[in-house]
């Protein structure tokens, strides 16, 4: 039998019984539709995250810390480390060798302080953070009132907007090319000839001894205070708060900070070690290109010290979106489970009603596998409709979820982005899926019509 006239007479027998076949197929449409609804929300859920990621600015960057600090957070790691006291100090030169290293754009430390800025008679605290020139092309940036820094070594301010709500309720725009006053407290070195430090007691603590011995002589804290010009106001935390200098209330420019040589929480572990020179709780090492960051981490874990980028997080990110595609699928395939018993009714149903006929066509020359093929033309026939359809319904319900969650994260003042993303490979695959599992389910029957007997199928009424 040729293949258009099998597909002819699939398609007139899918007629003689309009109702029951077209049940069916809606069965299938609603189980291809479940199916295709499950898998897009997991890739729009698993293309948010990646986005919110990508938008932070994080995928290029490599966060650098010393193996001294952070001990214990990956207890595998630290076994095949040298002990703590001898691996390498995250300092001056340290940085230098790093911004050396190929496709490395910038090498800066994440500095974040207390500071204070009186305005209307009353102090205000905030932590204060700097941020590099390269920060603009952060996404928190796009909706920036006012501009960014003129320079890396300004005396200029970014404020977040809620903190620019404490210092000017009624007109916190207003801010906007005032100048204000920050206070912080800036380190200083103690002078090694200081004959007024207090001795230890036992041995020899003199300044010269102890310099002999490569001590340092501390440091003290002096409060200073700066002006600075307000030069804009943000929204939001830069790199979606995900890194210590976007969790800041003023930021100015990073080169500005290290200029005024602000005391930081990590002074008082540099002084105890006994670091001569200026060191580093955190050093962000930008790379030009994303796919160039996994040769530069691994360069900089050869100097030593210890490596942190997105990718790493992203493995894990992976691994959890895959599994929970798996599961999605699996429960989205249950409605297509029960439309495939459907499609083994419908089909087991016609080999009853129509003996007669099979018996007819096997009189006058039909082999078993003449009607084989049409009853599994027959059942991908309402395979190919039933995904077809699936794939509209699947659609408009995906639609439904993105303006529903738009509705309500507008509701709680969040930017409405969408949560269910058909990908294209996704429409060939659940159609083609549907036709596969309806051609599956046609096995017994067809073998069943294949079977029955010409002469007591012509006795048959």
């Amino acid at each position: 039998m040729k293949s258009y006239d099998l597909f002819e007479l699939a398609v007139r027998n899918l007629r003689q019984s309009k109702l029951r076949n077209g049940l069916t197929t809606i069965g299938i449409s609603v189980g291809v539709a479940s199916l295709v609804a499950m898998l897009s929300l997991g890739v729009g859920l698993q293309q948010l995250a990646t986005r919110r990621l990508a938008g932070s600015g994080m995928f290029d960057t490599v966060f650098v810390t010393s193996r001294q600090d952070f001990r214990g957070f990956d207890k595998e790691d630290d076994q095949k480390a040298p002990r703590p006291e001898k691996a390498p100090v995250l300092d001056e030169d340290s940085r230098v060798k790093m911004t050396k290293l190929p496709n490395v754009t910038e090498v800066e430390p994440e500095i974040r302080v207390m500071g204070e800025v009186m305005s209307g008679g009353e102090t205000h605290f905030g932590f204060v953070t700097g941020l590099p020139m390269s920060a603009k092309e952060n996404e928190a940036f796009d909706t920036l009132k006012g501009k960014f820094f003129s320079s890396d070594n300004g005396d200029e301010a970014i404020l977040l907007l809620d903190f620019a709500k404490e210092l000017d309720p009624k007109n916190p725009s207003g801010l906007i090319g005032q100048d204000i006053s920050l206070r912080y407290g800036e380190r200083q070195a103690l002078s090694q000839e200081s004959s007024d430090r207090p001795q230890a007691l036992g041995g020899d603590n003199s300044p010269s001894a102890a310099a002999a011995n490569g001590d340092d002589f501390g440091f003290s804290v002096v409060r200073k205070q700066q002006n600075l010009r307000v030069v804009g106001i943000i929204d939001q935390e830069p790199y979606g708060g995900m890194r210590t200098v976007s969790r800041g209330r003023i930021f100015l420019p990073i080169g500005t900070t290290e200029r005024l040589n602000m005391a930081q929480f990590t002074d008082m572990r540099s002084s105890l070690r006994g670091a001569s020179g200026k060191t580093y709780m955190t050093l962000t090492v930008r790379v030009k290109d994303p796919a160039k960051v996994q040769a530069v981490q691994d360069a900089i874990n050869q100097m030593g010290f210890r490596t942190f980028s997105v990718l790493d997080a992203t493995k894990s990110l992976r691994r959890f979106f895959t599994v929970l595609d798996l599961f999605l699928g699996i429960f989205g395939s249950l409605a297509l489970a029960v439309a495939t018993l459907a499609i083994i009714n419908t089909l087991v149903m016609a080999v009853l009603e129509r003996r007669r006929e099979i018996g007819v066509m096997k009189a006058i020359g039909a082999s078993d596998g003449d009607v084989k093929k049409l009853f599994f033309t027959e059942a991908g026939a309402m395979g190919f409709f039933g995904g077809v359809l699936g794939i509209v319904l699947g659609f408009a319900i995906g639609k439904a979820i993105n303006i529903g969650t738009g509705i309500y994260l507008q509701r709680h003042q969040l930017p409405a982005e969408p949560v269910w993303i058909m990908p294209v490979w996704l429409i060939g695959a659940a159609i083609g899926f549907s036709i596969v599992v309806s051609l599956l389910a046609g096995l017994y029957p067809a073998s069943r019509a294949a079977k029955l007997d010409p002469v007591q199928t012509l006795k048959y009424e």
